[in-house]
């Protein structure tokens, strides 16, 4: 006949008070993280030029305009001119950032340099 050993309790592990406690960290859906990295940003110099000229660009114009901008991105495009009917900037599409900008009037005899494509929008 055998005897089977009852269970021993188990030992407790004792934390050392160097340990950290593990916080849960607030996570974000995979689109938006890529709707973060794939949006246009305003810069400060642009920012200002937008208001100072009264330009207003919709949530439409921006989609396209972001969109058209990307596809630059795709072909190798670094910094596009962006013409739309109200507007004209540059942007850096590297950053995802509008660099400046200007009323499509100011633009007209304007010579644009360090820009290496052209994206034109109706």
């Amino acid at each position: 006949m055998r005897y089977i050993q009852p269970l021993q309790p188990a030992n407790t592990v004792k934390q050392s008070p160097n340990v950290v406690p593990y916080k849960k960290v607030p996570t974000q859906n995979f689109q938006d993280v890529l709707n973060q990295h794939n949006s246009l940003k305003i810069s400060k110099h642009a920012s200002q030029r937008l208001a100072q000229r009264n330009i207003k660009i919709n949530e439409v114009e921006w989609q396209k305009i972001t969109s058209k901008v990307l596809e630059a991105k795709e072909k190798g495009v670094q910094e596009p001119l962006v013409v739309t009917p109200k507007t004209t900037m540059i942007v850096s599409a590297k950053n995802m950032t509008v660099i400046t900008a200007m009323s499509r009037e100011e633009s007209e005899n304007q010579l644009f340099t360090n820009i290496d494509g052209t994206i034109i929008l109706s």
